[in-house]
């Protein structure tokens, strides 16, 4: 039964998420993407503060150098993925984002030399094969969107492996805060240095931003901690791999995205390179037999 709640636990994180490529792209409207990460962060490092709060009477420095690593990956993956989007499209940002699930092993062994199986191989190759349709132009250039949004994966997969690691050592509620807090600094420094600090924003831009920080950012990261204690890894994976196609049916609803068959064929091998990747190595191994 827990197993199962975890699952639907898991699912509704990833609609979130999904909705928060749209929110991201309608409070673009109002914000720069400097204010968005700062104001996102600023929300979700109160929140952590106050419900890990008692933990922070005993702490030591390996724990926060944790932490800074995880905030500084969180902080490259959401803001790249922020500037992206102003280049792209919420679908195609949703659906290159998703390719973190592809590069997690890969960069796991290049940090820490563990092994590459079958199946992430053919994740990889499909992945390459899916953004190429989905973003590559007539003249075989990617466009600047794109190339931040494939840069943005490569930050988000950075911290999936650090949390990885580092949940396992430390105590996961501090880890969070501390993350949460050094996204939040990164974000204010570089918002000063971008010069993004006049504040004129519609109601709808608050709105957005506010949920990108409070349920997008808060939640989700919490109750994403809470389900997978539940659930395995790999079945992780494979769930909340579904952010891209709540993101594109967000997109589609929402802002009347136009989808074209390039972006439908893109998409769905993306999708199965995501989905290849998450297998088990047990049913890898007993489909190559047969």
């Amino acid at each position: 039964m827990r197993r199962k709640l975890a699952i639907i636990g898991l699912t509704v994180v990833t609609a979130i998420w999904g909705g928060g490529f749209v929110a991201s792209d309608i409070a673009l409207g109002s914000f720069a993407p400097m204010q968005i990460m700062t104001i996102r962060f600023a929300i979700a490092a109160l929140v952590m503060l106050v419900i890990s709060a008692k933990q922070f009477t005993v702490i030591n420095y390996k724990e926060i150098l944790a932490g800074v690593g995880m905030g500084v990956a969180l902080f490259a993956g959401f803001s790249l993925q922020t500037f992206g989007l102003q280049y792209t499209t919420p679908s195609k940002n949703a659906f290159i984002t998703s390719l973190n699930v592809v590069i997690v092993p890969f960069l796991s062994m290049f940090l820490f030399k563990k092994r590459v199986g079958l199946k992430e191989i053919v994740g990889a190759i499909l992945s390459v094969l899916g953004v190429a349709i989905l973003s590559l132009s007539n003249n075989f250039t990617i466009s600047f969107g794109d190339l931040l949004t494939l840069l943005c994966a490569l930050g988000f997969a950075s911290q999936i492996v650090l949390t990885g690691i580092f949940v396992k050592v430390y105590r996961p509620n501090v880890l969070n805060c501390i993350q949460m807090c050094t996204a939040f600094l990164l974000s204010f420094v570089v918002m000063q240095f971008t010069g993004e600090c006049h504040w004129i924003a519609s109601p709808n831009g608050w709105i957005s931003v506010i949920y990108l920080g409070f349920i997008s950012t808060t939640v989700c990261y919490l109750l994403q901690t809470a389900c997978q204690k539940y659930v395995n890894e790999t079945q992780s994976a494979i769930v909340l791999s579904l952010e891209a196609v709540f993101g594109t049916l967000f997109s589609i609803i929402l802002l009347n995205e136009i989808v074209t068959i390039r972006m439908i064929i893109g998409s769905a091998i993306i999708l199965c390179a995501v989905l290849i990747s998450s297998l088990p190595s047990s049913f890898i191994r007993r489909s190559t037999k047969e």
